[in-house]
């Protein structure tokens, strides 16, 4: 129930969930015998695993959760407008804030605003059917885009900008974006970072994924990893695996057969380091990008600490798309709750929220947007425990009963706000999949948040 979206819950992903903004919940959990009452705002892999975690582990899919008899499902509720914080305080015992990041993360430079500038947030919307993202049409009629970031979702777009069309045809990505994917001139795409290789931000997985892309070859720069070789000996094996998948394709010589696929690739991508954007420049005419003025950096430091830090050197890169894949930053939905504005978070100990009796957060609100879902998952099992363990001390107030989702129903229904439930978001799920097994796709998504309530609602 966060903000003013209204989509679908999540859609599977080829690598890991695909969050959706939107269509979102009020879901009840309840726990012992003294049957007290736990809301919890957000409908993504933290609001769901939470709940998971409250009912005791009895279910292992989201599905189950949603449907199980001690929990309720309550979509299309916008927090913070439909209903408030205090309201919610009011029916429950506990309210987990499970809402997550919906805001972009300024690149904070002269040019941003420029035609062919985009947020990795929207871009990744566009092509995987967000409504409030339907209409972003990105121009793609340029040779070299330039991303700027290194984390997963940074490689998930490079992958998407390269992808041969008749791959893109098979996964649930809309048609409206494979038809312009299908158009592209984008031939070379650059991922830059600020640091180093040792410090890059994506998983092993995802690495993997970008250095088979059919039809693609790398294009690295060598004195980038000058030194990174010798320090492998004293990182986790997590990062020294990555690293040393990253050496392999950008020094190493390959095989026949590898060599083979890279001279008939007409696709080229790449990891620029030590690189931050200081502008975006225009076009003549001021009116769209046409490249983007990055300085080079140096680190001080080693490890995951080190500090990238300006020499005074600068360069420019000519692209007419970029795509900020900085960082996604949570919103404050309620001025009632406590929120740091630096770090974009709910300021919590293990989830509890500070200076806030019964009132808990998880996820990406709790932590910044940091990890994969497993990361998520355990962050959300650990705000779960918690609130238990409030629970069993009597650290949260049991005392009085409290009326749970009878009141918000009938609080909701005298504002005129019709929830859409578990079963009506189900009807959105079955259609989108019939459409896309008409055409050979996973699904075909629903664009307009009026055709999926028209769905949900016959």
């Amino acid at each position: 129930m966060i903000g003013h979206k209204l989509l679908k819950l999540w859609s599977s992903g080829r690598s890991r969930w695909r969050l959706h903004e939107g269509i979102t919940r009020c879901g009840k959990a309840c726990y012992s015998s003294c049957n007290p009452k736990v809301c919890i705002v957000g409908s993504g892999p933290a609001g769901f695993y939470t709940a998971q975690h409250i009912i005791k582990n009895v279910i292992n899919t989201f599905t189950q959760t949603a449907k199980h008899s001690r929990c309720s499902f309550y979509g299309n509720v916008n927090v913070g407008k439909d209903v408030s914080i205090d309201e919610l305080q009011q029916a429950y015992h506990a309210v987990v804030l499970s809402y997550g990041a919906e805001g972009n993360r300024s690149i904070g430079v002269p040019g941003e605003d420029l035609a062919g500038v985009y947020s990795a947030k929207d871009f990744v919307g566009w092509y995987n059917g967000l409504p409030n993202c339907r209409e972003l049409s990105p121009d793609l009629s340029c040779e070299t885009a330039v991303i700027l970031g290194q984390g997963n979702v940074a490689l998930d777009v490079a992958r998407i900008l390269l992808s041969p069309i008749d791959s893109l045809k098979k996964t649930d990505i809309t048609q409206p974006a494979l038809e312009a994917l299908a158009q592209s001139q984008v031939r070379r795409v650059l991922i830059v970072g600020r640091r180093g290789p040792m410090q890059i931000a994506c998983t092993i997985k995802e690495l993997r994924e970008m250095v088979n892309l059919p039809g693609t070859r790398p294009e690295m720069v060598a004195t980038d990893f000058e030194g990174v070789a010798e320090a492998l000996k004293d990182v986790p094996r997590p990062r020294k695996r990555l690293t040393e998948l990253m050496l392999k394709t950008a020094l190493e010589k390959p095989g026949d057969k590898e060599q083979e696929r890279r001279n008939k690739a007409s696709r080229i991508w790449g990891f620029r380091f030590f690189r931050s954007p200081i502008e975006v420049l225009a076009d003549p005419n001021h009116n769209k990008i046409a490249g983007i003025r990055l300085a080079v950096n140096k680190l001080e430091g080693s490890g995951e600490g080190a500090q990238a830090v300006l020499t005074g050197e600068e360069e420019d890169v000519p692209c007419g798309l970029v795509v900020s894949s900085i960082g996604y930053k949570s919103l404050s939905i309620d001025p009632s709750v406590p929120f740091d504005s630096r770090k974009a978070i709910v300021p919590n100990i293990m989830g509890r929220v500070q200076q806030a009796a019964g009132l808990y957060c998880s996820g990406w609100l709790k932590t910044g947007p940091t990890g994969v879902i497993a990361t998520t998952m355990n962050n959300s099992f650990d705000t779960a425990r918690s609130l238990m363990e409030d629970m069993d001390s009597g650290t949260l107030d049991l005392s009085a009963a409290k009326p749970g989702s009878q009141s918000i129903s009938a609080l909701l229904e005298k504002r005129g706000v019709k929830p859409v439930t578990f079963s009506d978001w189900e009807k959105i799920d079955n259609v989108e999949m019939m459409r896309g097994e008409a055409s050979g796709k996973p699904r075909e998504k629903l664009l307009k948040v009026e055709e999926m309530l028209q769905v949900a609602r016959t």
